[in-house]
């Protein structure tokens, strides 16, 4: 939810996004931002009265005017004082040489700011009086005060930031100021219960929250300096037997019972009205600004987020010229700053993040400064396997057609439904004790390279049904979200089912990469070559808690035994498989420790006791009338 959760160490995270302009400089000499640039700090009136710390870094040549470009953020736009050198966040050293007017904020209620901070404060649609405030109405309140009070700019302004400032920088957009053009929210949150950090699919994502909620804690305010801390702890060598040491999710929130935002968000055992009015797709109407929407394909973060409130965004501003989808082969905040050229084992083929920088300064010099137009495209996404940018007018693709993958019988995957005669049933046995982990080695923290991790360590455990498809005779592009639908049974009263989507390399070609990756692409430092033979490459994972199966503010328990379906959207994905390569779908009902473990029992998951965790048989069926399957919209080659 906030540029995060990879680290143990709030300070960690925020370092590998907020990196500074000269961080991020290309050279061996970094942009001189003293040279060019004259800081200044204000504090911007809301219409409430708060009063919020803005600091402004302008060019110092004032022969002309300049765009300004805004990021809001709850995580301090220090170091503070005029006379201090820092606190410009800048996408990339273009927007530095090119000259803007660069805008930091604290958010309401942190750091240097005044008032009280909300976690994904609710949007007010209808604002009845000055009290009524929202994310929304504290930008285009900052606006106003900036265009009328600030010196050299254009008129023009600009908003922009990754994760939670990226949420800050999507709410922006609803009813915005006139003088707002353009907004690149990139990894927003969209919704923290329901596909975003915290929860998917009812299950409470562990190690990415835990450790983060260690460092975020209530401040006062306005206060310098820092307020998060302390740092997060370990008491186990890895992280899986961490928490499973550590026991039932009541006993691990208990860690840290003082820390409010932590309590407030694993204490509700549904999605209640209080997190749904937090959700901001549904409120992103009269978007007037262009929009480039940024994410990326292996965000373990906010991946969800860039694709819902860009499918809300069309929904509500049919007739908005420029809203744009921009995925690539990205972890969490990985076009800024670093390479893109590979993660893990895979490698994309070229520096895919250096090459999207220039288009987002170009979108920018468009709507700010009338630059040159960009080529038009709804969507520009990387498409994983043939490792190449595609341009397309709607998303998915509208050339892409429906297709289904069948759960068969004996193991077997294809687009051919089951016929009569077919084993009714595959079953495992999942016990809460020795939950399936989500990669095949130790771990402190959450490793940015799982979600293209090879699956063969959980394709050989027994709690894990693996279904494969022959081998391909053409390629086969999937594009856009996937749809689970499982028909399963469970002796408990509630069940995790996990659906995993494999791109199996070939077992007869001995394909390498280079293992000189670099640290942050979330490579192993100590592997010097990765072969890519019989590699189960994991394309997309989503879970479902079955007690959710009828919505995630409706929980109900399972009746043992009983066949129920369960159908579930997993997060889009734009991927080839390639000829010569087989399609795998992986079922399991544990993630550990990436989803906190179900009893399976029907059980308030705060309240569970350790004898509440029971091993439990689960059943999946694959018969012409109680048919599993994963389908999605394809295209082969010729």
């Amino acid at each position: 939810m906030k540029f995060r959760r990879t680290s143990m160490h709030l300070a960690l995270a925020l370092s590998a996004l907020w990196l500074s302009a000269s961080t991020l400089a290309a050279e061996p000499e970094p942009f001189d931002i003293q040279a060019h640039y004259t800081k200044s700090e204000y504090r911007v009136p809301m219409r409430d009265g708060k009063r919020l710390f803005t600091v402004v870094h302008a060019p110092k040549d004032l022969s002309k005017t300049y765009p300004v470009l805004m990021i809001r953020t709850p995580y301090g736009c220090g170091p503070y004082g005029v006379d201090t050198p820092g606190g410009l966040h800048s996408p990339s050293d273009e927007f530095l040489k090119s000259g803007y007017v660069f805008v930091c904020q604290d958010v309401r209620g942190r750091y240097m700011s005044e008032g009280e901070w909300v976690e994904m404060r609710p949007q007010v649609p209808v604002k009845r009086s000055n009290a009524d405030v929202d994310e929304s109405s504290d930008a285009y309140d900052s606006i106003e005060w900036m265009l009328k009070n600030l010196p050299g700019h254009n008129g023009r302004f600009g908003v922009w930031g990754v994760s939670y400032p990226g949420f800050y920088a999507a709410a922006a957009l609803i009813d915005g100021h006139p003088a707002l053009k353009a907004g690149s929210p990139q990894a927003p949150i969209n919704d923290i219960w329901d596909g975003d950090d915290s929860y998917r699919g009812g299950a409470f994502m562990l190690a990415q929250n835990f450790g983060f909620y260690t460092g975020l804690k209530v401040q006062p305010n306005p206060t310098r300096g820092e307020h998060d801390g302390p740092p997060f702890t370990w008491t186990a060598g890895d992280d899986y037997n961490f928490y499973l040491r550590l026991g039932p999710l009541g006993a691990i929130a208990a860690l840290q019972k003082d820390n409010r935002y932590l309590q407030e968000l694993m204490a509700p055992d549904r999605y209640d009205a209080a997190w749904q009015a937090r959700a901001l797709a549904p409120h992103m109407k009269n978007v007037k600004a262009a929009v480039m929407m940024v994410g990326g394909w292996y965000d373990a973060e906010d991946l969800a987020g860039p694709l819902q409130l860009h499918r809300a965004i069309a929904r509500f501003n049919p007739k908005l010229p420029v809203n744009q989808l921009v995925m690539g082969p990205w972890v969490h905040g990985g076009w800024l700053g670093r390479p893109g050229k590979s993660l893990g084992a895979i490698d994309f083929g070229s520096r895919t993040a250096e090459t999207f920088r220039p288009q987002l300064h170009a979108f920018f010099e468009q709507h700010l400064r009338d630059g040159p137009a960009q080529p038009p495209a709804a969507a520009l996404t990387f498409e994983t396997g043939t490792n190449v940018w595609r341009r397309a007018a709607t998303w998915p693709p509208a050339s892409y057609s429906h297709r289904t993958l069948y759960l068969r019988a004996g193991g077997r995957l294809g687009f051919e439904p089951p016929v009569a005669g077919e084993a009714a049933s595959t079953s495992y046995v999942s016990d809460p004790a020795r939950p399936v982990p989500y990669v095949g080695q130790p771990t402190r923290g959450v490793r940015p390279d799982y979600m293209v991790a090879d699956q063969r360590f959980a394709a050989t455990r027994p709690d894990v049904l693996v279904f494969e498809g022959p081998v391909l005779e053409r390629d086969l592009s999937v594009a856009g979200p996937l749809r689970a639908r499982l028909v399963v049974a469970s002796t408990g009263t509630d069940a995790d089912f996990v659906v995993k989507l494999i791109d199996v390399h070939p077992h007869d070609r001995d394909d390498t990469v280079p293992g000189a990756a670099p640290r942050a692409e979330g490579s192993d430092p100590g592997l010097a070559r990765t072969t890519l033979r019989g590699f189960q490459q994991l394309v997309r994972a989503w879970p479902l808690r079955a007690r959710f199966r009828n919505g995630l503010d409706k929980p109900e328990a399972l009746v043992p035994g009983q066949p129920v379906t369960l159908e579930f959207e997993l997060p889009d994905v734009h991927h080839a498989f390639r000829r010569g390569h087989q399609l795998m779908v992986q079922v399991q009902s544990s993630w550990f420790p990436l989803m906190d473990r179900n009893p399976q029992r029907f059980v308030k998951l705060m309240e569970a006791k350790p004898e509440d965790f029971q091993p439990a048989t689960q059943t999946v069926f694959h018969t012409p009338g109680q048919a599993s399957s994963l389908s999605f919209k394809a295209s082969e080659s010729p």
